[in-house]
């Protein structure tokens, strides 16, 4: 009988009690090779519908279906065993109706076996976050920028440089909390809104592009590791450059196939020793 002891995996419950204490540490996964690398690290894995821009090339994340979202949250699942894991609802997947939202979440925690979803929306979300929260899903809300809509947002900028702005995501900041959810993520948002709004919810506040006095930060894993050359969006630090390591050693194995130098005989099965000279 194995002696192998698994860790005990972070809960929702875990991540609510974690509301003004350590920061809460999270990253975005889409894939098992990728979760296992973060799962000791961080507290809560998502499984982002940026895997729409980041893994399929999109220009926005409006294009990512439900199976995709499922399909890539088991891959997570199967890639953790510590780390809270939640999973985005996609655009049109929850916004119709709380029914249709119900629908599609029991989907996703079913079929994948995460802890629960996460949905943009503010206070026109509330009914929905209440009424899921109410039949056993927890709900990672999200408000501030959001990208699911970005064009009625006009594009991404940042949120809440104008009194009003600032007025509406507080007020969603206030509904999302008392509809149920067990924590919010805050995007693009200007830092003395986002800080406020942290200090005057009593569940965690995940920030990303908003304020250090949000109770954890988020960030695509992706951007932090350098595997994007082009654009870096100013809330992302980098930790690492990959993608020039990731050219040079496929310039590296590109020659080395085009001058016969690999395979040697050290990678084929059955090959002929080399005699000694």
């Amino acid at each position: 009988m194995s002696t192998e002891v698994k860790s005990k995996r972070i809960t929702v419950r875990d991540i609510r009690q974690m509301k003004g204490g350590q920061p809460i540490v999270v990253l975005t996964a889409y894939t098992t090779p990728i979760a296992r690398l973060l799962d000791p690290q961080v507290d809560m894995l998502l499984v982002g519908d940026s895997l729409g821009m980041v893994l399929y090339g999109m220009d926005t994340t409006l294009g990512v279906s439900l199976e995709m979202m499922i399909a890539h949250g088991q891959a997570v699942m199967r890639g953790s065993e510590r780390a809270c894991v939640i999973i985005d609802l996609p655009f049109g997947s929850y916004q119709e109706s709380p029914q249709q939202a119900f629908r599609n979440a029991a989907r996703v925690m079913a079929e994948t076996g995460a802890a629960g979803v996460k949905l943009e929306g503010g206070a026109e979300m509330a009914e929905t976050i209440e009424f899921l929260a109410n039949r056993g899903v927890p709900v990672l809300a999200h408000i501030g920028l959001k990208p699911q809509a970005v064009h009625a947002m006009g594009g991404f900028r940042a949120q809440g440089r104008l009194e009003e702005e600032a007025a509406v995501i507080r007020s969603d900041a206030r509904a999302v909390a008392e509809a149920g959810a067990f924590a919010v993520v805050i995007e693009g948002t200007v830092e003395p809104v986002a800080r406020a709004v942290s200090q005057e919810l009593a569940i965690p506040t995940i920030g990303i592009g908003a304020s250090p006095q949000c109770d954890g930060q988020v960030l695509v894993t992706e951007d932090i590791l350098g595997l994007f050359g082009s654009f870096t969006p100013r809330f992302v630090k980098r930790y690492a450059e990959l993608a020039g390591q990731v050219e040079a050693a496929a310039q590296a194995y590109a020659a080395d196939v085009r001058c016969r130098a690999f395979p040697a005989a050290e990678h084929c099965f059955g090959a002929p020793k080399r005699s000694a000279e």
